[in-house]
């Protein structure tokens, strides 16, 4: 009897490869489908094995266990079917390395990916750290320049909110610059009624220019914008201080008033109501004298402007005086009601974190800045960005 294995994709398949090989009288014996496991998936498909037997009698008496097949029907003796369990073996064996080799391979990726973490963290916190790095130097260039550590703080912790992991040193810096700006505010210079006087008063201690202040905004009225400018004085306390806004007047040729009270400072606010520009300067006072803050309070909040002009109030006060001090000023003169901000002498100070302290303590709009004596070239108004920059260590 001779018997051969076939094997095909399919058991039609293998039946046919019988049939064709052994003829129509081959009888199957027996059918195994085969399932690929392991790396040989990838190499091989799923199959079917059929045993088919015809009776021949050339076979000799051979016994059927001393016989074995091939694919395709070739037959194949002891030795080869020994040869070919041993590559079963071998490709068992290379299929138990393929697997441990990967496993090795996914430790490492893991690990690797580990690695990668870690140093993502690393370079995370390394980022984080310039970026402190950063934020301390601004700290310190804030704190040189005496704004308040609280302020200072404030922008700090906006600034550590909105900053991303790649910001560098220009960009921190360009939001400071920016926040700092926006803080300041638009500056409120005076703005006249195209129809009616515009009353303005200035107040502020004893010996922060007020007096010098008014005479360089009447001259830049007067002779750049050509309005009709008067002035009123009643600080009759200080010695020479009426003789001096009276030279001013005379070089200007504006009219200048001396009042003693508020009824005379009526009176000539309605003398001028038919000019454009009203400027009075009260007498300076201590803040600690609390009797004489009252009477210049008086006299501001109490003076009555003409139907149809308006009047604001101007506080004068100097960039060089500390911090503490202009706390208890602006506390005490703040009783005039609302007012806008001059800082002067801005020449006397290397330090402007004063100026940014008020602003943020007040919320009162800047006007001028006076940085000397000449009238009347040595006044402008507040440039919020050039004072950001001062802050933060730029050029002025």
């Amino acid at each position: 009897m001779i018997i051969k294995k076939f094997i095909a994709q399919t058991e039609q398949e293998a039946v046919l490869k019988a049939k064709e090989d052994m003829g129509p009288n081959a009888i199957v014996l027996n059918i195994k489908t085969t399932k690929q496991r392991g790396i040989r998936k990838l190499f091989k498909k799923d199959s079917v094995e059929i045993t088919a037997a015809l009776e021949d009698r050339t076979t000799g008496g051979i016994p059927v266990n001393k016989v074995n097949v091939a694919v395709g029907g070739d037959v194949l003796p002891d030795e080869e079917s020994n040869q070919r369990a041993a590559i079963e073996e071998k490709l068992d064996t290379l299929q138990s390395l393929l697997e441990k080799r990967m496993d090795e391979n996914v430790k490492k990726v893991r690990e690797h990916n580990e690695d990668a973490k870690g140093e993502k963290e690393e370079k995370k916190e390394n980022e984080k750290n310039t970026n402190v790095s950063y934020i301390r130097l601004i700290y310190d260039q804030l704190i040189d320049n005496e704004v308040d550590e609280k302020y200072v703080n404030q922008l700090i912790t906006e600034i550590e909110s909105v900053s991303r992991k790649e910001s560098t040193l220009d960009t921190i810096l360009a939001s400071v610059y920016q926040k700092i700006v926006l803080k300041l505010g638009t500056p409120k210079p005076i703005e006249l009624n195209e129809k009616h006087a515009h009353v303005t008063f200035f107040v502020g201690p004893t010996g922060v220019g007020k007096t010098t202040t008014i005479a360089k905004i009447a001259s830049s009225f007067k002779l750049e914008k050509d309005k009709k400018v008067a002035m009123i004085t009643s600080d009759t306390y200080r010695i020479a201080a009426i003789e001096q806004l009276k030279t001013y007047a005379n070089i200007l040729s504006v009219p200048v008033s001396v009042v003693y009270t508020v009824e005379e400072l009526n009176a000539a606010i309605e003398k001028y109501k038919d000019y454009d520009l009203i400027l009075v300067d009260t007498a300076g006072r201590s803040h600690k004298h609390q009797q004489h803050c009252e009477e210049m309070i008086h006299f501001v909040k109490d003076s009555l402007v003409p139907k149809g002009c308006t009047k604001d109030v101007y506080m004068v006060v100097s960039a060089a005086t500390k911090y503490k001090d202009l706390l208890d000023i602006v506390e005490v003169y703040g009783q005039v009601g609302k007012y806008n901000i001059v800082f002067t002498k801005l020449d006397e100070t290397s330090a402007y974190g004063n100026i940014f302290n008020i602003r943020l303590k007040t919320q009162a709009n800047f006007s001028y800045v006076t940085v000397g004596q000449t009238v009347p070239d040595d006044i402008r108004v507040l440039d919020a960005q050039k004072l950001a920059k001062s802050l933060l260590g730029g050029a002025n």
